[in-house]
């Protein structure tokens, strides 16, 4: 009852005109909006001072804690391995093999597809920088090549999770063999922000993916592609990848 109540008077303040709501809405504007006065030369030093202590407990914590923890679920022991944001999640059953200098966003999701008799396979190559949101999804296996470059909220999508028949899907019922696929992103490969892959595909060497595409078949190496399916738009100079 006090939460209607509550709830109740917060929608008679934002929508009545009468002089108390004004009242009301004005005063709590203000309050919302209180803050210190700025002194540029305090201010700009615990600025400075905020950026340190943040990135000095950052690093410590990356070097001591969140890289060991990582490199205790792969297969192999990489060099220079750079997680920056925290510790990437890691869901299911997978191998996790990867190569030296990769980076690594906190917010990065790796999962591996718990349904068959084969553990799913995540190969990651040298020099491959992986951004925030990303999401891996294994199927089988998803093969990442040397100098990969893989921006923000890209999807990777090796298996969907659930099953086409709404039916099944109702029974909670997991996706069919025939919805899985493997992804292979070749060497120099750029994914900008917000691709999505899907299962079977091939993205051949040193091809750009455009911002908000949607792979759904093969690209051949050496092109920029877009749209909604991707489609080849244009052709990149190999020479820029020697």
């Amino acid at each position: 009852m006090n939460s209607f109540n509550v709830d109740h008077a917060k929608q008679w303040a934002k929508n009545s005109d009468s002089f108390l709501a004004l009242l009301i809405k004005t005063v709590w504007f203000k309050i919302k909006v209180l803050a210190m006065p700025n002194i540029p030369v305090v201010f700009k030093l615990l600025y400075l001072v905020h950026v340190i202590l943040k990135q000095t407990i950052s690093d410590v914590l990356r070097i001591i804690y969140y890289t060991p923890l990582l490199k205790s679920r792969l297969k192999n022991n990489p060099q220079g391995l750079y997680l920056y944001g925290g510790l990437p999640v890691v869901i299911g059953s997978l191998d996790i093999i990867m190569g030296d200098k990769v980076r690594l966003a906190a917010m990065t999701t790796i999962s591996g597809r718990a349904v068959g008799d084969n553990i799913p396979q995540l190969i990651i190559g040298d020099n491959v920088g992986i951004g925030w949101r990303t999401s891996i999804s294994v199927g089988n296996t998803i093969i990442l090549g040397n100098n990969v470059r893989i921006a923000g909220d890209c999807y990777l999508a090796g298996y969907p999770g659930h099953p086409i028949n709404a039916k099944l899907r109702a029974l909670g019922k997991p996706d069919e063999d025939s919805q899985v696929g493997d992804i292979i992103l070749d060497d120099d490969v750029w994914l900008a922000t917000g691709v999505k892959v899907m299962p079977g595909v091939t993205i051949g060497r040193g091809t750009i993916v455009a911002a908000g595409s949607v792979v759904t078949k093969d690209l051949p190496c050496f092109v920029l592609a877009a749209g909604v399916p991707a489609r080849v738009i244009n052709s990149i100079e190999e020479d820029s990848h020697d």
